[in-house]
């Protein structure tokens, strides 16, 4: 997922309005993109809060903060391999960019292991809503959009992409990671009982 983060900021078309959010407040007030990661989890740790009516999911911060070294890093490797410079080169890096996003995205959702706060949050808001996860994901990229626009992120077409295309692609690969995921956790609990049985027939 940071990977595709990385992605999307080097393909120089605009980024989700959240990660303009971020290299905004990087390029106005200083820290790198993934110290503002951090920084902006903390406080939506406190939001998410407040809606759900519970104690702060601290776990977040974890997520937040594995996922902040996550895009630092790649933006350091990414930083002087790929500079696309043609249009279609911007497009195809954004392109991967916003699968592997998606990708990502839907693969560690599916562990329900303290997600980022603002996936959290649009769980929260699906939930309350009534709502699909493309609704409650544009309605948040909305939100951030206006307030990257604020600190002068980096918008653009891309950025328009993501917001139409983000919840979508995310939405695809909701019930496909499941299934994976599923098939995976199925056949190494199988294998397990398998090995455990043999185990205890040659034991016997």
């Amino acid at each position: 997922m940071t990977l595709g983060v990385s992605f999307t900021i080097q393909s120089d078309l605009g980024t989700s309005p959240f990660d303009a959010l971020l290299v905004g407040l990087s390029i106005n007030a200083g820290l790198t993109v993934g110290s503002w990661e951090i920084i902006l989890a903390f406080i939506l740790i406190g939001c998410n809060s407040l809606l759900k009516r519970q104690r702060p999911e601290v776990l977040g911060l974890l997520t937040a903060f594995i996922t902040g070294i996550g895009i630092d890093m790649w933006l350091f490797i990414l930083h002087n391999l790929i500079t696309p410079e043609l249009w279609y080169s911007k497009v195809v890096c954004l392109g991967i960019g916003l699968v592997f996003i998606g990708l990502g995205t839907a693969t560690y959702l599916h562990t329900n292991f303290a997600p980022i706060p603002i996936d959290r949050l649009t769980l929260i808001l699906q939930e309350l809503t009534g709502t699909n996860i493309f609704y409650s994901r544009t309605f948040i990229y909305f939100v951030f959009l206006i307030m990257a626009m604020i600190v002068n992120g980096p918008i653009g077409v891309g950025t328009l992409l993501t917001v139409c295309l983000g919840g979508l692609i995310l939405n695809y690969f909701m019930p496909f990671t499941e299934r994976v995921l599923d098939c995976i956790l199925t056949h190494s609990s199988t294998s397990s009982n398998y090995a455990g049985d043999k185990e205890s027939g040659t034991k016997l």
